[in-house]
């Protein structure tokens, strides 16, 4: 990854990055405590309003082949937007536009033909996880399951059907 300064976090960092923002709401001047352009794979960020209460509820909930994209440089605020692909969040994080975005000099298709090596390096790095999360269930699967054991011939069963006939 050349250009890009995103990176991809797990489902416990981005709690922590959510959670860090919770509790600095009413601080005047938060300080966060992880700065930089994350990207959380396989997540969607929803937001529950219960009756009565003025603020909302964000959670993260699995969604395949969706992306969350958190930008906190400035250390302050923590951005987050849900994503239907890696690049257009990518191009959320490089430029702070969305594709739709039609009032700019930089175009989305001109970005990501530029941008096309970090692309493809973070969708490998998203596959080898991906690769080896499936083997480590593979393994923890075979391990647990109990293997079977050929059945066992009672000879009071084979008694009772022989004088059965």
């Amino acid at each position: 990854m050349t250009q890009t300064k995103a990176t991809l976090i797990s489902v416990d960092e981005a709690k922590a990055l959510l959670k860090d923002q919770s509790d600095q709401i009413n601080e005047r001047f938060p300080r966060l405590k992880k700065q930089g352009k994350y990207i959380l794979p396989d997540y969607r960020l929803t937001r529950k309003r219960e009756a009565f209460k003025i603020r909302k509820h964000t959670f993260l909930q699995r969604h395949a082949r969706s992306y969350v994209a958190f930008d906190s440089e400035n250390g302050q605020t923590l951005w987050m937007h849900n994503f239907p692909s890696l690049t257009e969040a990518l191009f959320w994080l490089d430029t702070g536009l969305k594709p739709t975005d039609t009032d700019t000099n930089t175009s989305y298709k001109s970005w990501k033909e530029m941008h096309e090596d970090d692309i493809t390096a973070l969708k490998d790095i998203l596959k080898e996880r991906s690769k080896k999360r499936k083997e480590a269930l593979a393994a923890k699967k075979a391990a647990t399951m109990p293997k079977k054991k050929p059945a066992a011939v009672n000879k009071s069963s084979v008694a009772k059907k022989k004088k059965a006939n």
